[in-house]
């Protein structure tokens, strides 16, 4: 039997109306029957933190982080809990999932430390200027279902410390781990700071729209993206958006072949391929080509696709059935068009479960689909290149910017290429790593304002300016 969860509005873990049921993946079995949201449930929650707020704008900086760190110190204490409901709902192997919730524990740690300093502009005998950073208000935070966990504690986290209070939606489709915690920590943080409410895709609009809510924060795809832009247009709220990406890596002639096959796969195939930093082109030098793309297909042999709560397994499934009919529509236009496969292929909708079998394409045009479009699923395409210029052409001919990656034994080269590519990040030599101290930001198409490090924590305040002109006869 499934278990029910409930919702945590104003302190309290709380029901609605009705439920929606969420599927593990892996299985395609019922596994948890969660609150179903709509506008009256979300003005309850939108009140709580606005009465929240009013008192916990004025906590001293201290106190934020102490509350922080109590949700950091509870996802470690039940890390193994949580992981393995993460597996259910998510699909990723247990590892993996793992990483990610000791991953979220450490970020909400080390953000906390995090500080919003005063700057002094002027002090002199006549006047004293300074810059303070205030709190935006209400805080409302809508989260993908490929990292639930990592994205909510990146929305969470930021907002307390910065003064702010939340209201924060987790995927329909991953919403158990998240609720999981709210109940580890509603008695944690004062009522009304952090609020978790469930809803299907019609709830989203309403947090965007909603006149009572100052911020979004939304992780997801360009096209929503683009729809919540429009949605708090309405009322000017600030927003920080966390959107797609076609990530190129691209592998210089002197690459060691060995050692870069397998972290090439990684970096695509880690998480089934759903991350929107994942190695999604990969451009190799004509020189190594052959041998690397052989090494690449060969190493792909030895990992397993299937349920990720079994041991031995490497990728797991896609996570919900609408993102699996796409990465198939995508493979069978590559069938169609002729192009060659190094591995995979050949796909069975017909079996329990939305697995996809690693597939890696062998030099297809840049205006395959499955080039040009963000596949977010365990599909590789490699693609032969001869100059440097050339390259850092292709790899920047995307309406897309979020990260990319040089792959080289030549560092000075590597920064060199890095520095040419417009994206927000850009790894040499390592991939998919971002800390809690440096900003994560998509050019382009790719997001609107920053996550993660100081500058993330300040897209949920205002600046204000306290002007004192000193000896006034007043």
């Amino acid at each position: 039997m499934a278990t029910q969860y409930k919702n945590l509005v104003d302190g309290k873990m709380i029901d609605a109306g009705s439920t929606f049921e969420v599927v593990n993946p892996a299985t395609e079995e019922v596994i948890g029957l969660v609150p179903a949201c709509g506008k009256d449930e979300l003005d309850q929650a939108v009140a709580a933190a606005r009465r929240a707020f009013k008192t916990w704008r004025k906590t001293s900086m201290d106190e934020r982080r102490n509350a922080i760190k109590a949700i950091a110190g509870a996802i470690n204490e039940n890390s193994e809990e949580l992981y393995r409901l993460l597996t259910a709902e998510q699909g990723k192997p247990h590892q993996q999932a793992k990483g990610e919730i000791m991953g979220a524990a450490y970020m909400a740690a080390t953000q906390a430390e995090l500080d919003l300093e005063d700057e002094l502009v002027q002090d002199n005998e006549k006047e004293s200027i300074r810059t303070r950073r205030v709190p935006v208000g209400v805080v409302g935070g809508i989260v993908p279902w490929n990292f639930p966990v990592s994205m909510a504690i990146q929305k969470i986290v930021p907002a307390m410390l910065s003064g702010c209070t939340i209201v924060l939606k987790p995927s329909p489709f991953t919403p158990l781990t998240t609720l999981r915690l709210a109940e580890l920590i509603a008695d944690k943080v004062p009522a009304g700071v952090v609020n978790i409410i469930t809803g299907e895709d019609s709830l989203g609009p309403l947090i965007t729209e909603h006149p009572d809510i100052d911020k979004i924060t939304f992780t997801g795809s360009t096209a929503t993206g683009k729809k919540i832009m429009e949605g708090a247009a309405g009322d000017l709220k600030r927003i920080t958006l966390e959107l797609g990406g076609n990530d190129a890596s691209i592998v210089m002639p002197d690459a060691d072949v060995e050692k870069v096959a397998e972290q090439l796969f990684w970096a695509s195939f880690t998480n089934a391929g759903q991350i929107c930093i994942a190695a999604k082109r990969v451009y190799i030098h004509e020189d190594i080509y052959d041998d690397l793309s052989a090494a690449i297909a060969e190493y792909a042999k030895g990992v397993t696709v299937g349920d990720g709560s079994q041991q031995g397994t490497g990728v797991g499934p896609i996570q919900n059935r609408k993102q699996y009919e796409r990465v198939l529509e995508l493979i069978q236009d590559a069938k169609d068009k002729g192009y060659k496969f190094l591995t995979g292929g050949d796909t069975d909708p017909s079996g329990t479960g939305y697995f996809v079998p690693l597939t890696i394409l062998d030099n297809p045009p840049e205006d395959a689909r499955i080039v040009a479009e963000e596949q977010f699923g365990p599909v590789m395409p490699l693609m032969k290149f001869s100059t440097e210029e050339e390259v850092i052409e292709r790899a920047n001919a995307s309406e897309y910017g979020l990260a990319g990656a040089v792959w080289t034994k030549d560092e000075d080269k590597g920064v060199e290429i890095a520095e040419q590519l417009e994206t927000g990040t850009v790894w040499i030599n390592q991939f998919l790593k971002l800390t809690p101290h440096t900003p994560f930001a998509g050019h382009k198409q790719s997001g609107f304002g920053a996550e993660y490090g100081k500058e993330g924590l300040l897209e949920f305040t205002y600046p204000q300016v306290i002007m004192l002109k000193k000896n006034a006869a007043v």
